[in-house]
């Protein structure tokens, strides 16, 4: 070590590693320091802290670790209270960890060797096919479902985790399913020049207020029941079951998801960052403050631009609260959204179908738990449980209660929730994406937002450093109803084809299905072209590698590949943000009744002279 090296060196780090290599600083005491006695004491006081020990590790375990009797609900044990939801906790990392020495571990010692780079992947431009994501590494779907399927047919095509509705982690739809028969490579004749990619956080544990189901909710009847209660048959299970789910927060797969998302793009649209090089710049992405999206978009930044990522973007952080204009969490800065007979007309729609679909499960379920009466609500939410434990704990054996059919059913259930809440259906779907759309309008043409009438924040929008211009990489990371708003504001009509949705049965075909448009991880592009088989620039639009007909902007024409002139898009764009009443929308004094008395295909709320009372 060099005089040099050792001025430098942390004094603790210093210390700590002189002991073993100067005795002088620190003597060794010899074997013959240590007499009998010593070694009878310390003998003694093993066997001593040995039997403590295991007496408090038996009475530990014997509450903590209690997951429920014939007697007692398991739904809750001592590891945490009803509120905070879990039955079992597993707090990691300690608060205050007895080995940490942060000077003894850096993260940069240097001799990195050799660091040059190489040229930036562009798989959207030179590879002869596109790379799909399919499947869920780390995930297990239930063996018996697949036993079943094996049995009934030699290739099954059925996949539980395509029918989680936003619950499904994203996969590449098949091509055509939104009615381009086109992939998301560049068209021939074409080059991208710019990307803005929206996306959805990753998985995560449930939410902490559910107006329907709900995990917790469904945890707490249990706990609250005093009698008691015990299970048999399929769902015998339970009576070892301890409730596991944390709440909000990303899981350890919903982290890997905006990783691999953030590998997926880089590998796909690497060579825009040349454009930042030359023009001495980097990226500006954004979130918002809520923990799973800062995690979801940090996660990505990982993916994108590996480890570490200092120094090669920068991230803007909105904040997600009331009294914040955010076009990324538009619902705080809306008063009608907090109105629930404005903003969660679906829940009144999947009651109606789940009494449909879960029927059969019901009376096959029902008998098998006593001393609690399970509901409708109650299957329900087993469905629900299965989705969140298995993208939390990789496994759930409450999969395995549901057949095939009750499966679709679910997914069905998940397409009324989000077309009445957040899309086509919703009175507040459109005002709630108008926002986003201003920004990408702005982007698009290289020009600042002329009004804040909606969502949008003028602090942040307006100035240069936190809303970038004549960029060609941009990235946001939102929630899935504000995915679904932004698609219903941008009038993307072909997934409103077949709409409003019934609830007394499922359509055959259907365009809207909230697990191609709004699962864990969903990612839509706007791909912005240079064709030389169009005079101006092109933009087109994909969504988890599917390819969206434009048909329904004004002006746009029916392309083989999707494809709409930019100028053309901006347009109608703009006259649709000019249409929109955000006063009127958020603020205004209407209001909508059950049912399908009043429906919507547009985002729209009733025009003021269509007020219900």
């Amino acid at each position: 070590m060099s005089a040099q090296y050792k001025e430098t060196f942390d004094p603790e780090s210093q210390a700590l590693l002189s002991q073993d290599r100067d005795d002088t600083l620190s003597p060794r005491p010899s074997h013959r320091t240590f007499r009998v006695r010593h070694l009878l004491l310390a003998y003694t006081a093993g066997i001593l802290s040995t039997v403590l020990l295991e007496l408090f590790l038996c009475s530990h375990y014997s509450v903590s670790l209690f997951t429920g009797s014939h007697h007692q609900s398991p739904a809750y044990g001592d590891l945490a209270s009803p509120d905070a939801g879990s039955t079992e906790v597993h707090n990691f990392p300690p608060a205050s960890p007895t080995n940490v020495f942060p000077s003894l571990f850096p993260t940069d010692v240097g001799y990195a060797g050799p660091t040059p780079t190489g040229a930036e992947a562009a798989l959207v431009a030179t590879a002869p096919s596109y790379p799909l994501h399919t499947g869920a590494p780390h995930l297990l779907s239930p063996l018996s479902l697949e036993k079943n399927l094996s049995a009934m047919d030699s290739k099954p095509s059925f996949d539980i985790f395509k029918h989680w509705g936003n619950l499904s982690p994203w996969f590449s739809v098949e091509r055509g399913s939104f009615g381009v028969d086109s992939g998301p490579e560049a068209p021939d004749t074409c080059r991208v020049t710019g990307l803005h990619l929206l996306h959805r956080h990753g998985a995560r544990y449930p939410t902490e207020w559910a107006s329907y189901g709900g995990p917790a909710n469904f945890s707490g009847r249990l706990h609250n029941n005093a009698a008691g209660w015990n299970t048999s048959g399929d769902l015998e299970f339970m009576n070892d079951w301890t409730y596991k789910l944390g709440e909000e927060i990303l899981t350890p797969f919903g982290r890997q998801q905006l990783y691999d998302l953030g590998v997926s793009m880089r590998m796909k649209y690497g060579f825009l960052l040349k454009n930042f090089t030359e023009s001495n710049t980097v990226p500006v992405f954004r979130t918002e403050s809520q923990d799973r999206m800062l995690a979801s978009a940090l996660n990505f930044a990982i993916g994108f631009f590996g480890f570490p990522y200092e120094g090669q973007y920068q991230q803007s952080i909105t904040i997600e609260e009331n009294g914040f204009n955010n076009t990324l969490a538009p619902y705080k800065t809306c008063p009608n959204a907090s109105d629930r007979s404005k903003s969660d007309r679906g829940v009144a729609y999947v009651k109606e179908w789940a009494e449909i679909y879960l029927k059969d499960a019901l009376a096959r379920l029902r008998p098998q738990m006593q001393g609690y009466e399970l509901t409708t609500e109650d299957v329900y939410t087993l469905q629900q449980m299965c989705a969140y434990e298995t993208v939390a704990i990789g496994y759930s054996k409450f999969c395995e209660l549901f057949n095939e059919e009750e499966w679709r059913g679910f997914n069905y259930a998940m397409d009324l929730y989000f077309w009445y809440g957040s899309a086509f259906g919703s009175p507040l779907g459109r005002v709630q994406g108008i926002g986003y759309v201003q920004e990408l309008v702005a982007r698009l043409t290289h020009t600042p937002i002329p009004v804040h009438n909606s969502s949008t924040n003028a602090t942040l929008n307006d100035n240069p450093a936190t809303f970038p211009l004549g960029h060609s990489l941009y990235v946001d990371a939102t929630h899935e109803v504000v995915v679904l708003n932004v698609i219903t504001a941008l009038n993307l009509t072909n997934f409103a084809e077949g709409g409003p949705l019934p609830a007394d049965h499922m359509p055959e075909h259907r365009a809207f299905k909230s697990s191609h448009l709004a699962p864990f991880a969903t990612n839509v592009q706007f791909q912005v072209l240079s064709c030389s088989s169009a005079p101006e620039p092109q933009i087109r639009i994909i969504i988890n590698d599917g390819v969206v007909p434009l048909t329904g902007i004004r002006g746009c024409p029916e392309d083989k590949d999707g494809k709409c002139p930019l100028s053309t898009f901006v347009d109608a764009q703009r006259e649709i943000i000019a249409k929109t009443d955000w006063l009127w929308a958020c603020h205004g004094d209407w209001s909508v009744p059950a049912g399908t008395a009043w429906n919507t295909t547009t985002g729209d709320p009733p025009a003021p002279g269509e007020i219900f009372s």
